[in-house]
């Protein structure tokens, strides 16, 4: 990559793609940062640039990138695709870029260490606009679903037709609130909203609080 190029990422500012990191100074916290861009649309962590889009680069950018490396073998599982690429900033200051390519075939789980546990909890972590949030069980499913790479059909029933009809009405819905609506289970609500995601017909936007789903035709 050219500094030109670097320049121009920096100056358009973080999002979907892009998360700027002055150093790596805590790089469990950029794994995880990583690991959702996998599991989103990929993306790129610049290491040696400021949250305010200044460019500083790093004078040890070798011990950084060791530091990274470790990080990402401990921290995913499996293991997590990239490429690294150094952009000089001037005779000793380097700015780290780590690349990563969506995920085609599996979700990239986030490790939490915990020393007072038994067991080895994960999460899933996904990109939206320029945060970083976690997957809800809904996302989840739709990510297994969508690397399934088939073609999702659906029954349209009464909850369907009640569904659609409080689209018509409002924006968009999400599980606890079509739960209520139509008088069924979460646990209906939550299958019946995936599969219409994966069908095609609804558009999944989430968030930290609760997913959104709209209409697939529909701008939120």
């Amino acid at each position: 990559m050219e500094l030109q190029t670097l320049k121009k990422l920096v100056r358009q500012g973080e999002g979907l793609h892009v998360e700027f990191k002055l150093k790596a100074k805590f790089p469990e916290k950029i794994v995880r940062e990583m690991a959702a861009f996998a599991n989103a649309e990929g993306g790129t962590v610049f290491i040696g640039v400021s949250d305010d889009r200044k460019i500083f680069g790093l004078k040890n950018a070798n011990e950084e990138e060791f530091v990274m490396i470790r990080a990402l073998e401990r921290y995913c599982s499996p293991p997590l695709s990239y490429s690294i690429e150094k952009v000089p900033i001037d005779d000793s200051h380097e700015v780290l870029a780590f690349i990563v390519p969506k995920s085609p075939d599996a979700q990239v789980y986030y490790i939490l260490e915990n020393p007072k546990r038994k067991t080895t909890p994960k999460r899933v972590y996904i990109r939206v606009a320029d945060r970083t949030i976690q997957a809800s069980k809904e996302m989840r499913e739709i990510l297994k679903g969508r690397q399934k790479q088939k073609n999702f059909g659906f029954q349209y029933g009464l909850k369907e037709q009640q569904l659609f009809k409080y689209l018509d009405r409002n924006p968009f819905i999400t599980v606890k609130t079509f739960a209520q609506e139509v008088d069924i289970t979460r646990a209906i609500a939550s299958r019946t909203l995936v599969l219409l995601v994966l069908a095609g017909v609804l558009q999944i936007i989430p968030n930290e609080v609760e997913d959104r789903f709209y209409l697939a035709s529909d701008q939120p």
